[in-house]
C-alpha cells in the first residue's frame, strides 16, 4: 500500500542518519545512486527527503548506509516536499538558483509560453542532471539541465 507522509521531522531525521553515514563511510552521492539503480540526481533527492525511493531501491541505500529496517519503509513514503521552509535561502549555493530565478524567472516563463503556450514544465515528470565541463577561458563551468514534461493549462 502507498503512504504518504504529512510532517517533515522523521524524513529530516532520516535524511541527518542518511548523510551522517554517507560521510563516515566516505560514499559519494553516485556510489548510492548506483546501489539503488536509479539516477544520481533522483536517488539523492529521494535522500534528501523530496522523492520516495521504490521497495527494491530503498533497501539497497539502506543496506549501503548500514540503516535500520524501518528506514527502508520511511524511504518508500511520499514525502512532504519542500526543502526551502518559505524564506530568502541562506546558503550560497541555493541562494545563487534563488537569484537565477529572481533575474531569469520571467525571462523562463516568457520564453516557456512563447514557445508552448499557457501551462507550467513539470517538476514530476522531470529530470536533472549536472555535469561539470571546462570552461575556454579557464577553470570550470557547471551545466545543469532541467528536463520537465510540458503540462498545457486546459479550459474546463
Amino acid at each position: 500500500m502507498t503512504h504518504a507522509q504529512f510532517s517533515q521531522s522523521a524524513r529530516e531525521a532520516l535524511t541527518e542518519r542518511a548523510v551522517d553515514a554517507k560521510i563516515s563511510k566516505n560514499l559519494s552521492w553516485k556510489q548510492i545512486a548506483e546501489a539503488s539503480g536509479l539516477s544520481t540526481a533522483f536517488t539523492t533527492a529521494a535522500i534528501l527527503g523530496q522523492h520516495p525511493l521504490p521497495a527494491e531501491a530503498a533497501d539497497a541505500v539502506v543496506a549501503l548506509l548500514g540503516l535500520e529496517e524501518a528506514d527502508s519503509r520511511l524511504l518508500q513514503v511520499i514525502p512532504t516536499r519542500g526543502s526551502m521552509p518559505n524564506r530568502i535561502p541562506t546558503d550560497p549555493t541555493m541562494y545563487r538558483f534563488y537569484e537565477m530565478l529572481q533575474v531569469y524567472g520571467t525571462t523562463l516563463k516568457a520564453l516557456v509560453h512563447e514557445e508552448f503556450g499557457d501551462g507550467i514544465i513539470s517538476a514530476i515528470n522531470f529530470k536533472l542532471d549536472v555535469k561539470k565541463v571546462a570552461d575556454p577561458e579557464g577553470g570550470e563551468r557547471a551545466v545543469i539541465t532541467l528536463d520537465g514534461k510540458y503540462l498545457p493549462t486546459k479550459p474546463f
